[in-house]
C-alpha cells in the first residue's frame, strides 16, 4: 500500500517481525484512527450542542458522551492487544533466532545436542 505507516519498514526483516504480524498491526492502527476520527466529529457536535444551550441539543449530548467514552475504552483496549501482540511478535522473533525452546514455566532452554 502507498503511504501506509509500515511502508518504509519493508518485509518486516529489519524488526524480526512477519508480513502478517505487520498486516495485524496495521489493521489494528487503522481501526484505532477511524474510532478517532470518529470522535473528533462526536466532540464537535457536543460542543455546538453545549453552545446552543437547547434542552433538546444538552439531553442529546448525554448520549452522545456516553458514545464518546466507549469509543475511548475501544482505543484503550486496541492499543493494550497491540501491546500484547507486539511482545508476543518480539518474544518468538528472539526466539527463533537464538534457537532455544521455552518449558512450560516459561524458562527457556537451549538446543541439546
Amino acid at each position: 500500500m502507498e503511504g501506509d505507516i509500515f511502508s518504509g519498514i519493508g518485509n518486516g526483516s529489519q524488526l524480526g517481525v512477519d508480513g502478517k504480524v505487520l498486516q495485524t498491526f496495521q489493521k489494528s492502527f487503522v481501526q484505532v484512527q477511524n474510532i478517532l476520527d470518529q470522535n473528533r466529529l462526536l466532540i464537535n457536535e457536543i460542543n455546538q450542542n453545549q453552545e446552543s444551550k437547547l434542552p433538546v441539543n444538552l439531553t442529546r449530548n448525554v448520549g452522545l458522551i456516553r458514545e464518546l467514552n466507549n469509543n475511548v475504552k475501544r482505543v484503550v483496549d486496541l492499543y493494550g492487544d497491540l501491546s500484547n501482540s507486539f511482545s508476543k511478535s518480539m518474544d518468538a522473533s528472539s526466539e527463533a533466532e537464538s534457537g532455544g525452546t521455552t518449558r512450560s514455566d516459561g524458562k527457556k532452554r537451549g538446543r541439546s545436542g
